[in-house]
């Protein structure tokens, strides 16, 4: 469920959302592994988290977010192309990872929506 895009990159909620609001950050050109990318698209591809973050923050009360971006099956990475986790925290969750929550299209539609409507 896309949540927003900008020139050649997209933001996609993870359908496992243990965290509302949970994006996915993905460059459609199809590198596999982050040390492939040139620097500039690197840089280019974690500039705007800091726009994303700030409108999963307000569309979902987090009080704070993680970042995380894996390369090669070694280091968890289940999808082969270049994306980065953003990924809200709450101070009710407790521990760093919980149960995988998956949510139904329709709460993830309405969900993109609202992280939509706060990015500025």
């Amino acid at each position: 469920i896309s949540c927003g895009f900008v020139e050649g990159k997209v933001a996609i909620l993870n359908k496992d959302q243990s965290y509302v609001g949970y994006v996915l950050w993905i460059r459609r050109h199809p590198y596999e592994k982050i040390t492939e990318m040139p620097k500039h698209e690197v840089a280019e591809l974690f500039s705007l988290i800091p726009d994303i973050a700030n409108a999963i923050l307000k569309a979902t009360g987090a009080v704070a977010f993680s970042i995380a971006q894996n390369n090669g099956k070694a280091a968890r990475q289940t999808i082969p192309h270049v994306h980065v986790h953003i990924i809200p925290r709450y101070n009710d969750t407790g521990t760093l990872w919980l149960k995988r929550k998956i949510l139904k299209d329709n709460e993830l539609d309405e969900l993109a929506q609202k992280i939509q409507n706060c990015i500025e």
